[in-house]
């Protein structure tokens, strides 16, 4: 149905109006009918069109509007198509009731509810308001209610309809009717705003200066012979400044008909009388009157439009802080707390925003606008995130502030729903970590335990079925050899136990002051047996170099650097331990001249359970458990680790240690 034969149709139904209620919903029902019947035919022809419909209704606050709205949701479903419900803000709409904003309230909830999304202008001019957002948001219907086509001709003025049309003439416009709910609706909409006072002291007063201020500058151009025209001007300029500085928009008509009367007064002949000799003073009078009247209805309007715009704009800059507060809150809390203090902005309101674990928040969500509370779903792909509670009272939020704080509520959902993902994937990729961990220790003991273990029941089994039959020099080396593979997997364990404690923090440190060099003397006492087979020296450059550590620990830091540089350098290398002071750090060097470590080797060598491509001497693996426990223990005391190239040739571990001032009592 094109735009066109609708509105005859509506005007069809207008002319019909006076036989009665009866006929008129007769009518109405039958235009409806018809387009729920041309719906139906295209139902098919739509279905798999790669073109999708996108349908425009517009919302009011009339009792219908309702009605309109779930008949533009199914012409939406009929041709999958999608649905944008469009409310246009007039200046007079600043005076519309509570009771109207309530009903335009219902009426975008219900929009929201089939599925639409609800957008917000703010013009005078609604036909074109519409026919824009339509062209520019690829609109191919508009659904409106008759309530909104109603002919409202003033000296020849087109109906909104009819105006429309000409603005989209190339758009199918579907008018729905109604019966005479509207007309009554009408009437309250022309007494929106009586309860508000109209009069009050302060535009009184700055009414009166701005007449006595008109009427001064006009005694002064009278006294320098100025012509009548440049008086009507200055009192123009008065009604313009009136109509500006007041609230209402009655104080500019005040002016205009005061003016005229001041000017009769105080500047035509006969003087101080309201009486006119001239002719053409009544018609001065007219064109007078109708210009301080349109001067002053254009500065209200333009005010009215400029305070909408200022809204417009700070409500625009709320809804932009709200994203950028969002990206940068961390974690769901910030979240939450960034969005209500962004909607306590908006509305001006009490926001309390409700959690899952706070309350039902499907049965909150049920309770719909109770007296004093507005509860709106933070919601994103049918996950319920949370509900904004919103103290609302006798003052409900309006279209546009309804649009903006679901808008904000849309981005908090969206925040709300990469915080879950961004945590599910730090989960995951810590289990990920966790296991790759499990597996590569139970392939690490599958594999390097074997040697030992099988080396141990061996030799073990050779001396209970051969024992008599072997030497003595047989018998100790099988007895080395078993002590050798036993203390291996002590050590094993052992260092497997720290690394499991200090990674997981249960270790406690019990510092106390120890001298470095007492400290390094007990770790040579425990180091590997084969120590016999390289020259290990000990250098410092502080004869008493005094350091706050946990020695049992440090000492297995030794160890481990010692037993590390004896396993991996060959025969008769040299193993250098040296230490000294830099500021308040004293630093540990232990040095090799075997082969050194390869450059790409190095940023891994202190990962748990890397092992790199050394060659072992004995033919066993290391599990990578030592360097990594060495950097637990040097980290946890507040120092670093790290590995470097000797020169010509080998490596050197340096690590580091807080010195702290020690008292010494003698």
């Amino acid at each position: 149905m094109s735009g066109k034969q609708t509105d005859t149709a509506r005007e069809n139904v207008c002319a019909d109006g006076q036989t009665g209620n009866h006929t008129g919903n007769h009518i109405g029902n039958h235009i409806e009918n018809h387009i729920e019947n041309h719906i139906e035919n295209h139902t098919g022809n739509h279905t798999g069109s790669q073109t999708r419909e996108h349908i425009l209704v517009c919302l009011s606050s009339a009792p219908s509007n309702a009605r309109i709205v779930r008949t533009a949701a199914r012409m939406a479903q009929a041709y999958q198509g999608t649905l944008t419900a469009l409310f246009v803000e007039t200046p007079e709409f600043a005076s519309a009731s509570a009771e109207d904003r309530s009903r335009l309230q219902a009426n975008t909830r219900l929009a929201q509810e089939l599925g639409a999304v609800t957008e917000h202008m703010a013009g005078d001019d609604i036909s074109f308001q519409i026919a824009e957002f339509a062209r520019l948001n690829g609109v191919t219907k508009i659904v409106v209610g008759r309530s909104s086509a109603a002919s409202r001709r003033f000296l020849g003025r087109r109906s909104l309809t009819d105006r429309l049309i000409a603005c989209a003439p190339n758009m199918e416009i579907y008018i729905i009717p109604d019966s005479l709910t509207d007309s009554d609706y009408r009437v309250r909409r022309k007494r929106a705003g009586v309860g508000k006072p109209v009069f009050t002291l302060l535009d009184t007063v700055k009414f009166l200066l701005s007449l006595a201020m008109a009427t001064s500058l006009s005694l002064l151009f009278y006294r320098w012979g100025l012509s009548d025209a440049n008086i009507i001007t200055v009192y123009i300029l008065g009604v313009l400044i009136t109509s500006v500085v007041t609230e209402h928009m009655v104080y500019g008509v005040l002016a205009s008909v005061a003016s005229v009367f001041i000017f009769n007064y105080l500047f035509t002949d006969p003087r101080y009388t309201l009486l006119a000799y001239d002719i053409g003073y009544p018609m001065t009078f007219l064109v007078m009157l109708l210009a301080s009247l349109l001067t002053g209805t254009l500065a209200a309007r333009m005010k009215n439009l400029a305070y909408q715009s200022a809204t417009n704009a700070y409500r625009t800059k709320i809804l932009l802080d709200t994203n950028q507060s969002l990206q940068h809150a961390a974690g769901r809390e910030a979240i939450v707390r960034a969005t209500a203090d962004q909607l306590s902005k908006l509305t001006g309101r009490d926001v309390a925003i409700y959690l899952p674990e706070d309350c039902d928040l499907e049965e909150l969500l049920s309770r719909g606008k109770t007296d004093a509370r507005l509860y709106c779903p933070i919601r994103l792909g049918g996950v319920l995130y949370g509900v904004a509670g919103i103290d609302v009272k006798d003052n409900p939020v309006d279209a546009f502030e309804n649009g903006i704080l679901m808008s904000i509520l849309g981005e908090c959902a969206l925040a709300m729903e990469n915080e879950k993902n961004a945590r599910e994937k730090e989960d995951a990729a810590v289990l990920a970590q966790n296991e790759q961990l499990r597996a590569n220790l139970l392939r690490t003991i599958s594999h390097d335990l074997r040697t030992p273990l099988t080396s141990i029941s061996g030799n073990a089994s050779n001396l209970m079925t051969n024992g008599k039959d072997f030497d003595e020099a047989t018998k100790q080396q099988l007895y080395t050899d078993i002590y050798d593979d036993s203390m291996w997997l002590i050590t094993l364990v052992e260092n497997l136990l720290s690394v499991t404690r200090m990674e997981g923090g249960g270790v406690e440190l019990h510092k106390d002051a120890e001298l470095m060099d007492e400290v390094i003397a007990e770790a040579l006492r425990h180091i590997d047996r084969r120590q016999s087979e390289h020259t290990i020296t000990v250098e410092s450059e502080e004869e008493l170099l005094l350091v706050q550590m946990d020695a049992r620990l440090i000492v297995q830091v030794i160890i481990n650097l010692v037993n590390n540089a004896i396993k991996y350098t060959q025969r008769g290398s040299t193993i250098t331990i040296s230490t000294r002071e830099e500021g308040h750090t004293a630093v540990i060097r232990v040095a090799d001249d075997g082969p050194g470590i390869p450059d790409e080797m190095k940023p891994q060598i202190f990962e748990l359970f890397y092992t790199g491509e050394h060659p072992v001497t004995d033919g066993r693996r290391s599990m990578g458990l030592g360097l990594a426990l060495c950097r637990s223990i040097v980290t946890a005391h507040g120092g670093e680790i790290r590995v470097t190239d000797a020169v010509p040739h080998g490596a050197v571990f340096t690590f580091t240690l807080p010195i702290k001032e020690v008292q010494l009592h003698e």
